[in-house]
Formats: C-alpha cells, sequence, structure tokens
C-alpha cells in the first residue's frame, strides 16, 4: 500500500522551479519577446518624439511667424496683417503653413476679424468658423469673441435667427461683468428686431439682475422700459 506524502514544497525549491520555468519561456518565445519589447520602445519613442521633436518646435515656429502679422493687426494695418508684407508672414500663410498648432488655429480668428474689418462678411464668417474652440480659462475670452463675432457677422448678413444662436454661445462661453452683459445686450437688440419682445426682455433684465455694475447695466432700464411700454 502506497503511503500518501504530505510533505510541502521547499519554498527555494518553488523559486528555482519557476526561474527554471522562465527561461524555457523566454528561450522559446525570445523573438516575439523581442518584438513586443521594439514595438513598445517604438511607440514611446514616437509619441515622445511628437510632442518634443515635432509639436513644440512647429508650435514655436509658427508662434514666431504670426508675430509680424500681430502687430500689423494692433495698429489696424488689416490688409498686412492677413496678406503680408515687407517680409512678414500674414495670418493666411501661418494657417496654411502651420494650420494644425494652436498659434495656426488663433491665426483664423484673427483673420476672420481682419475679413470682418474690411468688410468681407463671407471670408469673415469662413474663417471665425475655423477656428476650434478651446478649453481652460484663457481661452473662454477669445471664445466668448469668436462666437460674438460670428453673430455680429450674420447680422450684416441678415441672418439674425442665427446671429442669435451665436449670441448665446457667447454669453454661455464665459460669466464675466465685461463679455457675458455686452453680448446679452446684443442679443436682446436682435431678438426686438426678430420682434421677440420676451427673449429681448429676459436679456436685458439678466443684465440688470446679474451684472448691474457693468457698461451695460448702466443704462439697461431704459431697454427694460421701452419694452414694457410696447
Amino acid at each position: 500500500m502506497l503511503e500518501k506524502k504530505n510533505q510541502k514544497e521547499d519554498p527555494e525549491q518553488k523559486i528555482e522551479t519557476a526561474i527554471d520555468n522562465t527561461e524555457i519561456f523566454i528561450r522559446k518565445n525570445g523573438k516575439v519577446l523581442l518584438i513586443v519589447l521594439g514595438a513598445v520602445f517604438l511607440i514611446v519613442c514616437a509619441y515622445f518624439g511628437a510632442k518634443y521633436l515635432y509639436s513644440m518646435p512647429r508650435e514655436e515656429k509658427a508662434s514666431a511667424m504670426m508675430f509680424g502679422a500681430q502687430q500689423r493687426f494692433q495698429v489696424d494695418s488689416f490688409d498686412v496683417a492677413l496678406n503680408g508684407g515687407n517680409g512678414y508672414a500674414g495670418f493666411l500663410e501661418v494657417i496654411d503653413t502651420y494650420g494644425s498648432t494652436n498659434a495656426g488655429n488663433i491665426a483664423n480668428h484673427y483673420a476672420g476679424i481682419c475679413y470682418l474689418k474690411q468688410g468681407d462678411y463671407q471670408n469673415a464668417i469662413k474663417y471665425l468658423g475655423k477656428y476650434s474652440h478651446t478649453k481652460g480659462i484663457a481661452s473662454e475670452v477669445i471664445n466668448a469673441q469668436n462666437y460674438g463675432l460670428m453673430g455680429d457677422v450674420n447680422v450684416q448678413l441678415g441672418n439674425l435667427q442665427e446671429a442669435v444662436k451665436m449670441f448665446e454661445k457667447a454669453v454661455e462661453a464665459t460669466d464675466n461683468d465685461f463679455t457675458a452683459p455686452y453680448y446679452l445686450k446684443k442679443l436682446g437688440m436682435v431678438n426686438e428686431k426678430l420682434n421677440n419682445k420676451a427673449q429681448a426682455l429676459k436679456a436685458y433684465e439678466r443684465i440688470l439682475n446679474e451684472y448691474p455694475t457693468s457698461f451695460e447695466g448702466r443704462d439697461i432700464e431704459k431697454y427694460i422700459g421701452r419694452l414694457a411700454q410696447n
């Protein structure tokens, strides 16, 4: 009769067995492991390479290229800012060359303003619409301005319903005493043109209740009183 043995396996023996099994696995699958490790290495290199060797240098080059256009924009030289000149690139060239960068994205916004200032409303709405709204406190004011300017262009083009949508988005893009009441007032005025008196009154009353110390809040009661009388 065979005796049952309940001896515990020696811990050191377990470790040696595990090591032996690992060595066997590596010997059998060495090529596969090398391929997998190589692939992971390439992915990591590609990520950091794209970030530090491609994206960041492109951002720097785009910002440097746009510097001259921004200077021209600040002195209201909108045609030069847009198309370039005197050795400086314009916003359109920045968009064509570095459109995928953050600087290229902002260049779309600048280009839209330039066209708006020149009275070219079709191109203004085109380039303002190309701007991608970004997250972050620093971007909120630009986002609000972008929506607001598209509202202005749509007013010029007679697209009042679309203008209402853009001004609503401009109001909601950021909550501060400067942009929000400014676009609320525009929203109310466009609604008045559309004979949407209730919506216009709602916009004006929001200025009175939420932004009473803003520039628009100083005389907003006149607008509310006028609507109340009609």
